[in-house]
């Protein structure tokens, strides 16, 4: 494996030193409490890890479901929250109670969600379009933040010929944005295609006062690595390349300190992380049966190139309890070694498709009327 050299920089997100300087993407459906708790065991607690998204509006309105969405384990630290907000004074608001009721350590903002449903109400990665927008809604944020250091996600733009990257690093910077992170694609190109991280690298050109951190196509420890060479970006944000595999944090760890020892887990093993994650599901949703059938999504990435039939993987998706799927896992031949090409792409692939933006939306970059606050319902992705 390569190693990376020892005067590797520390990452520091206001108070909080992040080294080695990885972070776990927010991930929706996907980074509650169990499955960051699965990281953070293989990472030896290092590194950063964030929350699910949380919508402004519905923390502020106390919702139950997101407030058991903000719950943290009493061993994370720092504790990050991700934010989505389309209206200034409800972002401000949720930021403000997070202080008020110490919450959280951390505040990230999403401007990277890429789903039809959100952008065509002007939301998710098709507001930094709308510059004074985006302006608005980071000074509101800071200001309600306090000593509370508050970062951004982003994407490059909407499409090749409307990026805002550039303009929203800018903007963060100005308005006082402790780090910024960069998917490497366009709204368009949802997750298909290759992240662009030469704009990772103008990025950071473009705003050398704060930290930038990387992401997109990160699917392993060297991909981590050599990202950080070519771009010069300050830290890496990971997200589809952890799905059923959270021990890849381990494997960053060992790149990023240089003792090159990577995990490739027998089908054994997985199947032991697998029965664990659907048991941690279980005692946190406080039912075990929706914690197993909650854990069905994750079926597939754990199994990824590993020798299981057709049908077995039909009745692994189907189970409801653990009985069950402990049960299903012992049927499987567990002696399997670590296939060849499981540590490639996994998670959704979708790409090139047609941006769907409110009518005229493209038509001024500084005109801001027609976002709707519908778009804050039911968001996901980054």
């Amino acid at each position: 494996m390569t190693t990376l050299a020892p005067a590797l920089p520390l990452l520091r997100i206001g108070p909080h030193t992040v080294q080695p300087p990885v972070v776990l993407a927010p991930m929706a459906g996907i980074t509650n409490a169990p499955f960051r708790t699965l990281c953070r065991e293989f990472s030896g607690g290092k590194g950063l890890f964030v929350s699910e998204m949380i919508t402004t509006r519905a923390l502020v309105e106390r919702n139950e479901k997101t407030m058991q969405l903000i719950h943290f384990d009493a061993s994370e630290t720092p504790r990050s929250i991700q934010l989505y907000g389309v209206d200034p004074v409800t972002v401000g608001k949720a930021v403000r109670m997070i202080v008020d009721e110490d919450l959280a350590d951390h505040i990230d903002l999403n401007f990277g969600c890429p789903v039809p449903k959100v952008t065509r109400k002007g939301g998710g990665s098709a507001l930094p379009y709308k510059r004074p927008l985006l302006r608005a809604i980071l000074r509101e944020a800071v200001a309600e933040a306090g000593d509370l250091p508050v970062t951004i996600k982003m994407r490059k733009g909407i499409d090749d010929d409307h990026t805002t990257y550039l303009d929203a690093g800018r903007i963060a910077v100005e308005e006082g944005i402790t780090a910024v992170a960069l998917h490497g694609r366009t709204t368009a190109q949802h997750y298909g295609g290759t992240a662009d991280w030469d704009a990772i690298a103008r990025l950071k050109e473009h705003v050398p006062e704060i930290p930038v951190l990387g992401n997109g196509d990160i699917w392993s420890a060297d991909d981590a690595l050599r990202m950080m060479r070519e771009t010069g970006c300050d830290g890496v944000v990971v997200g589809r390349g952890c799905l059923g595999r959270p021990w890849l944090f381990g494997d960053l760890v060992s790149a990023f300190e240089g003792t090159g020892t990577r995990q490739e887990p027998v089908l054994r093993q997985v199947a032991d992380v697998m029965l664990r994650h659907a048991t941690l599901l279980g005692e946190w949703i406080g039912d075990e049966s929706r914690g197993v059938i909650d854990f069905r999504k994750h079926v597939a990435w754990y199994l990824k190139g590993f020798a299981v039939g057709s049908d077995m993987r039909r009745k692994l998706a189907v189970t409801s309890s653990l009985e069950e799927l402990g049960g299903q896992l012992q049927e499987l031949d567990l002696d399997q070694p670590w296939p060849d090409g499981a540590d490639g792409p996994r998670g959704r692939t979708s790409g090139n498709n047609r941006v769907a933006l409110p009518d005229g939306w493209l038509k001024d970059p500084y005109d801001c009327a027609g976002v709707s606050a519908d778009a804050e319902l039911d968001t996901s992705g980054g």
